[in-house]
C-alpha cells in the first residue's frame, strides 16, 4: 500500500514538473517584440550593406515603396507586397499595416540591419491576419539574430494595447480632416507633402487595392515633431530602433487620419519609462507638435 502511494506521488510530481517545464516555452512563443535585428557587421561598408539589403528585399518579392535617411548614418527602406496589401484591405484602418520598415544604421564601427516584426504589427494594429508569412519572408531575405525593442507583449495585450491608463488605443485615431471624396482627400495630402507644410515631406505612398485606403509615409523635421529630435531622446539602446520611422498619414475613404503620438511612439517603445532621462517626459512636447505638423499637411486647424 505504501509503495503504491509512493509510486503514485512520484508520478504526480513528475507530471507537474513536466507541465511546469513546458510553461516558459509556451509563454515565450506567445511573446512578441516590435523589431527584429537581422544582422550586425563590424568594419563593414555602409553603402554596400544598404545596396545588398535592397537587393535581397527585391529578390524576395517585396516592392520598395520608398527610402529616406532621417539623419546621418541611418536609412529606412519601406517595403510592401500583395499579402500586406490584402491584409490591409481586409482590416479596419489596415493601411497603417500595409508596409514593413527595414533599417540600415551605423552605430560606431558596426552596421545594423533591422526590420519591423510583421506579427507584432499585425496584432498592435488589430489586423485580420497575423502576417506570419511576411515575417518568414523577411527572415529568409535578411536573416534573424534576435527580436528586440521591448521585454515583449502577448498577442492578447497587443490587440488592446495602450501605454497606460488614459492613453489612447489604436482606435483613438487623430481625425485630421474630412473631404468630399476619397480622391480629393488623397490629392490634398499629396499637395501638402509636396509643399512641405509643417516641416513634412513624403517618403512613400501605398494605395490599397479593393479599398479606399492610401497610406503616406511622412518625414518630419521641425522642432519637437522632428524625427531626429525624437530619436535622439528615446532611441538610446545599443541596438537601434530606427525602424520606428517614418510616421504615417492614412486616407480612409473621405477621412484623413493619423495615429496619436502617445500610441504610435509607445507601440515601438513600449518599455520606455514615463519620467527621467530618455523617457516620454523628455519628448512631452512631441504629441501636440506631431499632430500640428500632420494637420497642417491638409491645412486643418
Amino acid at each position: 500500500m505504501n509503495n503504491k502511494i509512493l509510486q503514485t506521488g512520484t508520478f504526480v510530481i513528475s507530471l507537474m514538473l513536466l507541465i511546469l517545464a513546458s510553461v516558459p516555452q509556451a509563454m515565450a512563443e506567445d511573446i512578441l517584440k516590435p523589431s527584429v535585428l537581422a544582422s550586425r557587421a563590424t568594419n563593414a561598408d555602409y553603402s554596400t550593406i544598404l545596396n545588398n539589403t535592397r537587393s535581397a528585399l527585391e529578390k524576395a518579392g517585396f516592392t520598395i515603396a520608398g527610402q529616406y535617411s532621417p539623419y546621418k548614418d541611418a536609412t529606412v527602406i519601406i517595403v510592401t507586397n500583395d499579402e500586406l496589401k490584402r491584409n490591409a484591405a481586409a482590416s479596419k484602418n489596415g493601411g497603417f499595416g500595409a508596409a514593413q520598415r527595414v533599417s540600415v544604421t551605423k552605430v560606431g564601427e558596426e552596421v545594423q540591419v533591422a526590420y519591423t516584426n510583421p506579427v507584432y504589427m499585425a496584432n498592435v494594429y488589430q489586423m485580420k491576419g497575423n502576417l506570419d508569412v511576411v515575417g518568414a519572408q523577411l527572415q529568409k531575405a535578411l536573416g534573424k539574430t534576435e527580436a528586440f525593442g521591448a521585454k515583449g507583449l502577448t498577442t492578447e495585450k497587443l490587440r488592446k494595447y495602450h501605454y497606460m491608463m488614459f492613453m489612447p488605443y489604436f482606435d483613438d485615431t487623430l481625425e485630421l480632416k474630412t473631404f468630399g471624396s476619397y480622391d480629393r482627400a488623397v490629392a490634398s495630402v499629396e499637395e501638402g507633402l509636396k509643399a512641405g507644410l509643417g516641416g513634412t515631406s513624403k517618403v512613400y505612398r501605398i494605395d490599397i487595392p479593393n479599398s479606399n485606403q492610401t497610406v503616406f509615409g511622412v518625414a518630419m523635421t521641425n522642432g519637437c515633431s522632428g524625427d531626429e529630435f525624437i530619436m535622439n531622446k528615446i532611441d538610446f539602446a545599443n541596438t537601434k530602433s530606427t525602424v520606428h520611422l517614418p510616421y504615417e498619414i492614412l486616407v480612409s475613404d473621405k477621412d484623413v487620419i493619423a495615429l496619436p503620438a502617445e500610441f504610435r511612439i509607445a507601440q515601438s517603445f513600449p518599455d520606455l519609462s514615463m519620467a527621467g532621462e530618455n523617457s516620454f517626459f523628455s519628448i512631452m512636447c512631441a504629441p501636440d507638435e506631431i499632430r500640428s505638423a500632420l494637420a497642417s499637411v491638409v491645412k486643418a486647424e
